[in-house]
């Protein structure tokens, strides 16, 4: 008897034992997962947490482009460019040919498909010796002091000598009782022009309200509030779901659970008022004949469900299945919507009824994405904050762990509608004021993932990390997200080696181990733009030499979308084709030149990654046909707005029609300009 009554207690205090490891991740997101390889490689034993049956985030959830526009991508090396390259490498040993032409030179346009990422993820954890775990959800942490002990999950205790959050939402750090912030700051808290509200551009001349004076749905406010104020609101969360129009692999989309027409009236209005009627969501191409679908750039109406996210960070187990419930619910309605509404134009409803689910991704949830994209969600008010004189005006630190570039880029947060207009509010796509376009380096400082050391000093928080809002709005991307996991990951793995407080790792020693691991760390020099060109914002036509044909003047064919967000820029602003590469989208000028002989043609457009690399232009005149064909991402020479694209033998007085089209074209399609002049 006194045997079984040892055994049984020897029993119950083992299954409250709790596992141990050097360093325990919580969430296993891209930052997550890439801080849990970099830390075991560093030989520290790892166990990775993740309260879902989701390994990998929206990376393995249906983000199949990985926002890889990065303004300067030999800065987004290590596992970042490591984890592509093997998806690369993947495809290449099937040979299958990738949508784009990948070049690890260039480092550009890296797609994959979502069945290919989680592959590739769950190798690189095994090789590394990374333990991972599922379904363990965060109940509460235990602390001595400022030192996290252990923490208690649904399915066991966890303890570790350093821990690290990878939560899109911030969950172990708020539960170890670390300071955060949600929403957006006011213009005056960090001295952030960019902070506090921003309005579309594009604001609709429809009413928001009913019959009876109250909003619509999907109105969120009548009255965002002051202009330099800030709120409560994150930016937009919206699904990316990985989609296809091929039959062999196609399977509907599923109806959503109480479809009310109703709810769509505000999108009607929209599309009874618009003159360019587009598709409202962003396809990009993926392998297989597959697509990305995102939240469209620059559409009022899309993807996401504007307001809706609001709470999905403070919200439990429940109250996130509720929201995320929501958010597949609208998508499901939006896509019945825009494929059966007879408001909708006919053309835009065959494109919208043609896509469906791919049977050969998401298998085990009916097909759909597990992984809301959590844009934003809370900040820790660590050891730094990065603001926008962090991005903008004073980007080296003396403590990098990564070199980050992408834009400052919100999505919306609140949607206004009043008597007389509609029109989003949050959206945030600066250029700085000495004329640079989207994005440049700069540093990350280590003290930004830190909590303050009186508060947490075994605990590091590279994804909800301490920033302003603004700063999330660029740093929010899984590449810097990846990037920022790994020097985490390195740095847990050092000061649990060590036994230190994380704020008390010496910088020279992390340095070292992260050049080891193939970080960059130094900003690379950027060439300076002549005096004429800063400040440049968009340009005259009315102001140019020789024949300019501005998109305003263009005869339209198929769908064109409107933007003024790069800038500069010719007129007010530039057409896109969304990227459809449909051949359908087509746009002819014409013109007569004033004399017989060579002129020389120059396209304006805004180079980036994510254009079109063979985008066809016509010209013809007296019965000659020229044909040519330009690459978007090739960037401009410094001050300028145009690039020389080829020469052409025109005949004086003599109608010339030029057509720019996006037959066969591999991304986004830009109609700015066009500018003929006489040759010397």
């Amino acid at each position: 008897m006194i045997r079984i009554a040892v055994l049984l207690f020897a029993l119950s205090f083992s299954a409250h034992a709790a596992t141990e490891a050097d360093v325990i991740v919580y969430g296993a997101t891209p930052g997550g997962f890439c801080a849990a390889i970099a830390a075991a490689r560093e030989g520290a034993s790892v166990i990775l947490l993740e309260p879902t049956d989701h390994v990998g985030g929206v990376n393995t959830g249906g983000l199949c482009f990985s926002d890889s526009n990065q303004t300067v991508r030999s800065t987004v090396l290590g596992l970042f460019e490591e984890w592509h390259a093997r998806i690369e490498n993947d495809y290449k040993q099937r040979g299958v040919v990738l949508p784009y032409n990948v070049s690890k030179k260039d480092h550009t346009h890296w797609t994959y498909e979502p069945h290919v990422a989680a592959k590739i993820t769950t190798q690189m954890l095994d090789e590394a010796g990374v333990k991972v775990l599922t379904k363990r959800v965060l109940k509460s942490v235990t602390k001595e002091g400022a030192h996290i002990t252990k923490f208690l999950t649904s399915d066991g205790d966890f303890a570790a000598k350093v821990f690290v959050d990878g939560t899109y939402e911030g969950d172990l750090m708020a539960a170890a009782g670390v300071s955060w912030t949600i929403g957006r700051e006011g213009r005056q808290e960090f001295s952030e022009p960019l902070a506090g509200k921003h309005y579309s551009k594009a604001k609709l001349a429809i009413s928001g309200l009913d019959e009876a004076g109250k909003p619509l749905p999907l109105i969120t406010t009548t009255d965002a509030g002051p202009d330099e104020d800030g709120d409560k609101n994150v930016m937009v969360y919206s699904f990316r779901l990985c989609v296809t129009k091929d039959p062999a692999i196609r399977v509907p989309f599923p109806q959503p659970a109480h479809y009310d027409p109703a709810r769509f009236e505000v999108v009607r209005r929209y599309f009874a008022q618009e003159k360019r009627p587009h598709l409202l969501w962003d396809l990009y191409p993926l392998p297989g004949n597959k697509f990305d679908a995102n939240n469209g750039i620059g559409k009022q109406f899309s993807m996401g469900l504007v307001g809706a996210c609001n709470g999905w960070s403070e919200a439990d187990e429940a109250g996130r299945a509720k929201i995320w419930e929501a958010h597949k619910q609208y998508t499901l309605e939006m896509h019945h919507f825009l494929s059966t509404d007879p408001a909708v134009p006919e053309q835009l409803r065959q494109q919208m009824a043609e896509i469906g689910l791919c049977r050969d991704e998401f298998a085990a949830y009916d097909h759909w994405s597990p992984q809301l994209y959590v844009r934003e969600g809370r900040r820790m008010i660590g050891e730094y904050v990065v603001s926008q004189k962090d991005i903008m005006d004073e980007p080296k630190k003396d403590d990098p762990i990564i070199v980050s570039s992408f834009p400052i880029d919100s999505h919306d947060c609140q949607r206004v509608g009043t008597q007389d207009m509609v029109v989003d509010e949050g959206t945030i796509m600066p250029v700085r004021m000495d004329g640079r376009r989207h994005g440049y380096p700069y540093h990350i400082p280590y003290r930004a993932i830190t909590p303050k050391a009186a508060e947490c000093d075994n605990l590091l928080v590279p994804v909800a990390l301490s920033c302003t809002h603004v700063g999330i709005s660029s740093i929010r991307v899984e590449p810097t997200w990846m990037i920022l996991g790994q020097s985490a990951g390195i740095a847990a793995a050092m000061s649990a080696k060590q036994n230190i407080a994380v704020q008390k790792l010496p910088y020279t020693a992390l340095r070292g181990k992260l050049l080891a691991q193939k970080q960059v760390l130094e900003l690379p020099v950027l060439p300076d733009l002549p005096p004429e060109a800063k400040g440049a914002m968009n340009v005259d036509p009315k102001t140019l030499p020789g024949i300019v044909l501005d998109d305003s003047q263009a005869e339209l064919q198929g769908q064109w979308s409107h933007s003024s967000g790069f800038k500069p820029h010719i007129g007010t602003g530039y057409l896109h084709d969304d990227k459809r590469a449909d051949g359908q989208s087509i746009a002819s000028f014409r013109c007569k030149a004033p004399k017989t002989g060579r002129y020389t043609l120059l396209m304006a457009y805004s180079p980036h990654s994510t254009r079109a690399t063979k985008v066809p232009v016509m010209i013809q005149c007296s019965g000659r046909k020229t044909d040519m064909t330009v690459d978007q991402t090739q960037p401009l020479a410094a001050g300028e707005a145009f690039r020389t694209i080829g020469s052409v033998q025109l005949d004086g007085g003599v109608e010339t029609v030029i057509t720019v089209s996006n037959a066969g074209t591999d991304g986004f399609v830009i109609l700015d300009a066009l500018q003929l002049i006489e040759a010397n």
